[in-house]
C-alpha cells in the first residue's frame, strides 16, 4: 500500500534523492481559483473503505489524499515533507513533535478543525486498530497532547525519531473530524460522504463504490498545494485492464492509471492521440509466508520450524526473477533481491546470494538439498493465493509463472487460487492463506517504510512472524541520527529476514499513467512522493 515522505527534523534524515523528480514547486494557497475542464479518471484499482483507520490499500489511500487534510505533505514534484494546514513542524524535545496548525481551519462540512481533531485522529487510530488498518505505523507515539486550539504535542517512545515527519502525511494521517467519526469503531463509507468531513483539496459529491466518485474542488482548503487546476473530476472505475485499456484508448477518459498491463502501455504508447507517463515508484510485489499455516508452521498438525524454514527456503531458490520481469511485466518491473527496493539509502541484495545459483538465477539442485538436509519428503503441497484484480490482470500470467518455476524438478505441488480483493484483503488476516501474494506502495521514500509496517512481530501482514532482535533493530534506526549508522542497521535487518524469510520480495516496479494529449500536469503528480493527485491535472 502504498505512505508518507521525509523528514524536517534533521539534516541526518535519510531521502530518497535517488528517486526525486525534477518537478515544479508546490502550489501557492494564495491562488484559490480553480479552471480547466471537468477531468475523467479511470482506473482498475478498488476501493476498500474510505474511513482512513479501516484500510491501508492504494485504491482508499488514492481517494484519502484528495480529500482529508494532513499535517504534512509533499509539494508537488518531490519527496520531502512540509507543513501542510500547519504553520510550523519540528522537534521541540527528543520526545516531543510539536505541530502548529493555521489558524480558522474547516472541514467542508463547516465544523472547526482544530488540535481536538487532530489528537482524536491518532487517539483513534491507536484505539481501533483495525486488521486491515494502518495504525501499525504509529508504533513511536506514546500519546498526542492538544494545547491550545492551534498545538498539538506528539510525545515519542524513542527520541529523535527520523521518520515521524513523514508519518504526518502517511495513511495513518488523514484528519478526521471528530464530530463526524466515532472514537472506537470504523464509520460506513455512506455516512461518510454524506456529512462532509473533508478539508482536503476536494470533496466527495457522490459515491458508488467501485463504480464512480465524483470530487469537487474545495475551496475552503487552506494547505501547501493550493487550489487545484480543475474543479470537477470524475474517477471511474473498471473491473478489469482490458476495460480501463479500451477506455484511455478511445477517449472515454482522459487518464488511465492503476493497473495498465506492459503489454497495454507498450501499445498504448503507439497511439498518436495519446502519452505515457512513467515517474519514480517504490512499489514491490512479494510472497507473503504464514508462519502458522504454511507447510509445518506452527499450529499444523506436522509443526516443525526447521522443515518450515526449509519449505521457505526451497521456494526461494527456485524463484526466477529475470523471468518474471522479462516475460509478464515487459521490464515495467525489475527483478527485487531484498526488501527495501533498490534506490533507496541502505537497499542491498540480501537475498541474491543466499538462495538460487548465488548470482540471482533459480537452482533447483540446492533446493533439493535443503528440503533433503531437513528431512522434508517430496513432493511439497503448497496452498498459494493470489488476486486477480488489485495487482492487475497480470496478476494471473505472474503466478501461473510462478507455480511453474516452484513445481519445476518436483519439489513441489502447487494449488492455485484467486480471490477478488475486497474478500481477498479480509481472507488474509484470517489464517486462510498460507502463502499469497502482496504488492507495497510505499507510505514515505525512506527503508523504514519497507521495514517497522511488516515485520515487528508480522505487522500489517499478520503472518505470525517475529523475531526480537530484528524488532530492537527496526526500533534503533528510526532513532539513529548518524546517516551511515542508521544505514548499517537497515542492511543489518535486510540480512536478517533474509534468513527468516518472512517474505520473499520478486520485483518492484514503476509509476505509469496514460493520458490524453490534452491533458497537463501529469508529470507533476508522478513523483517521488508516490500519491497521484489529482490537484494538477487539467485539460
Amino acid at each position: 500500500m502504498t505512505r508518507t515522505t521525509k523528514g524536517l527534523a534533521s539534516a541526518a534524515l535519510i531521502t530518497a534523492s535517488a528517486l526525486v523528480l525534477a518537478g515544479c514547486a508546490g502550489g501557492d494557497s494564495s491562488d484559490d481559483s480553480s479552471s480547466g475542464d471537468a477531468l475523467t479518471i479511470g482506473t482498475s484499482d478498488p476501493v476498500f473503505a474510505l474511513d482512513p483507520a479501516a484500510a491501508y490499500d492504494n485504491g482508499s489511500w488514492q481517494v484519502m489524499i484528495q480529500v482529508y487534510p494532513f499535517l504534512m505533505n509533499s509539494p508537488y514534484g518531490s519527496a520531502e515533507v512540509e507543513p501542510d494546514i500547519a504553520t510550523s513542524a519540528e522537534f521541540t524535545a527528543p520526545t516531543e513533535y510539536t505541530v502548529k496548525l493555521k489558524e480558522g481551519l474547516k472541514f467542508a462540512n463547516g465544523n472547526d478543525l482544530t488540535a481536538s481533531d487532530v489528537k482524536f485522529t491518532f487517539d483513534r487510530q491507536l484505539k481501533i486498530k483495525d486488521d486491515n488498518g494502518p495504525w501499525g505505523l504509529l508504533e513511536n507515539l506514546e500519546s498526542t497532547e492538544a494545547v491550545d486550539d492551534t498545538t498539538v504535542v506528539f510525545h515519542l517512545k524513542q527520541e529523535n525519531d527520523q521518520t515521524f515527519p513523514q508519518v504526518l502525511s502517511s495513511p495513518v494521517a488523514p484528519i478526521v473530524d471528530e464530530d463526524v467519526f466515532p472514537a472506537d469503531k470504523v464509520l460506513a463509507d455512506a455516512d461518510i460522504v454524506k456529512e462532509k468531513p473533508f478539508a482536503g483539496q476536494y470533496t466527495i459529491e457522490s459515491f458508488k463504490l467501485n463504480d464512480l466518485i465524483s470530487y469537487k474542488a474545495f475551496d475552503g482548503y487552506d494547505g501547501l498545494l493550493g487550489a487545484p487546476k480543475t474543479s470537477d473530476v470524475t474517477v471511474k472505475y473498471f473491473t478489469n485492464e482490458n476495460n480501463l485499456r479500451l477506455a484511455i484508448q478511445e477517449k472515454a477518459v482522459d487518464v488511465a492509471t492503476r493497473q495498465l498491463s506492459a503489454t497495454d502501455v507498450e501499445d498504448l504508447a503507439k497511439n498518436e492521440d495519446l502519452k505515457v507517463y512513467k515517474g519514480p515508484g517504490g512499489e514491490i510485489r512479494f510472497i507473503v509466508y504464514n508462519f502458522n499455516t504454511q507447510p509445518f508452521g506452527a499450529t499444523t498438525a506436522e509443526a516443525d520450524p526447521a522443515k518450515a524454514l526449509a519449505v521457505r527456503q526451497a521456494t526461494a531458490d527456485l524463484i526466477d526473477r529475470d523471468a518474471l520481469s522479462e516475460q509478464v511485466f515487459k521490464g515495467t518491473y525489475t527483478p527485487l533481491y531484498s526488501y527495501v527496493p533498490e534506490g533507496l539509502p541502505g537497499a542491498t541484495q540480501s537475498l541474491k546470494g543466499l538462495y538460487g545459483d548465488g548470482e540471482g538465477g533459480p537452482d533447483g539442485a540446492r533446493a533439493a538439498e535443503r528440503l533433503k538436509a531437513a528431512g522434508v519428503e517430496t513432493p511439497v503441497t503448497l496452498n498459494l493465493q493470489y488476486n486477480p484484480d488489485h495487482y492487475g490482470a497480470s496478476s494471473a500470467e505472474e503466478y501461473a509463472l510462478i507455480k511453474s518455476q516452484l513445481e519445476e524438478g518436483g519439489l513441489f505441488k502447487v494449488d492455485l487460487q484467486a480471490t477478488e480483493w475486497t474478500q481477498f484483503n479480509k481472507d488474509r488476516v484470517q489464517d486462510l492463506y498460507p502463502l499469497h501474494q502482496l504488492g507495497w506502495f510505499p507510505d514515505y521514500s525512506d527503508a523504514d517504510n519497507y521495514l517497522t509496517p511488516f515485520f515487528i512481530d508480522g505487522g500489517f501482514l499478520m503472518n505470525h512472524y517475529s523475531n526480537e532482535e530484528v524488532n530492537e533493530l527496526i526500533r534503533s534506526q528510526l532513532a539513529t541520527v548518524d546517516r551511515d549508522e542508521r544505514i548499517g542497521k537497515i542492511e543489518q535487518i535486510q540480512d536478517l529476514v533474509a534468513a527468516d524469510l518472512s517474505t520473499l520480495p520478486t520485483t518492484q516496479g514503476t509509476q505509469v499513467a496514460v493520458a490524453v494529449k490534452d491533458v497537463k500536469g501529469v508529470e507533476d503528480t508522478l513523483d517521488a512522493s508516490f500519491k497521484f493527485r489529482f490537484g494538477p491535472l487539467s485539460k
